[in-house]
């Protein structure tokens, strides 16, 4: 059997996958969200991360909690691989349609705010990447908690990528507490703690990655790539979004 449906084939599995599939998550929330035991939520846990669907990494707010995140790129190429091992006509041309559908030229753009500590570096790079994917069909804002100015690095790995950010400038999170919002990301675990609430209310999701500038140039090229591939994706979730 395809390791896909194997992995993903079990109730719990899948829910599991299903969530994280929405936001990243502490082991007791994906607990709460399957309504099973800790013990039972950990194993099949396990399960997806030795099947590599499913990473952790230490909270950067607190050492004893941990995020799960779905692997992206993982499970889009095992699930393209258990339709192929059926059927080659089952293999799509692409995973991940950016351009246009048809009738939705008009629509009004969705709104998405990118949220780190100090709107430096990860935000401002999640900012740039959505903004030059989604071009007009997305209103794209980013800022932190305690903001600072914007790394160099980050400067750097988006100009490597043909984007400037060197006209931008960091924002305090206040700035859009009374905006409205279609969509709200938290890339940092210590400002998801103290993420205000917004009206509408926006879908939340958190996106669990380290600060680069703890690490230095290798960690500001893996962020980068990173933030790609989830801004790809968050971009194919958009698209589907209902229409007003």
């Amino acid at each position: 059997m395809p390791a896909f449906l194997r992995l993903g084939g079990h109730p719990v599995r899948w829910q599991l996958l299903t969530e994280l599939s929405r936001s990243d998550r502490q082991v007791r929330e994906l607990t709460a969200s399957v309504g099973q035991a800790q013990s039972l939520t950990s194993y099949h846990l396990k399960q997806l991360r030795d099947g590599g669907l499913v990473t952790v990494r230490r909270s950067s707010a607190d050492g004893r909690d941990a995020y799960y995140s779905l692997d992206l790129d993982a499970c889009r190429d095992l699930f393209i691989a258990a339709g192929g091992a059926l059927h080659p006509g089952l293999t799509p041309v692409s995973a991940v349609p950016l351009t246009e559908p048809a009738g939705r030229a008009h629509r009004r753009p969705i709104s998405v705010l990118f949220l780190c500590t100090g709107n430096s570096s990860r935000s401002q790079i999640a900012e740039a990447l959505l903004q030059d994917l989604g071009g007009d069909r997305v209103e794209v804002f980013s800022a932190g908690s305690h903001p600072k100015p914007i790394h160099p690095y980050a400067v750097r790995v988006m100009r490597k990528r043909g984007l400037d950010l060197d006209d931008r400038r960091s924002k305090h999170v206040d700035e859009f507490t009374g905006r409205r919002l279609d969509h709200v990301i938290s890339l940092c675990d210590r400002v998801r703690e103290v993420c205000p609430d917004f009206p509408g209310p926006p879908t939340v999701a958190h996106w669990s990655i380290a600060d680069p500038a703890d690490e230095g140039w290798p960690a500001f090229v893996r962020t980068a790539q990173e933030l790609e591939t989830r801004v790809r994706f968050l971009l194919s979730v958009l698209e589907h979004a209902p229409t007003e």
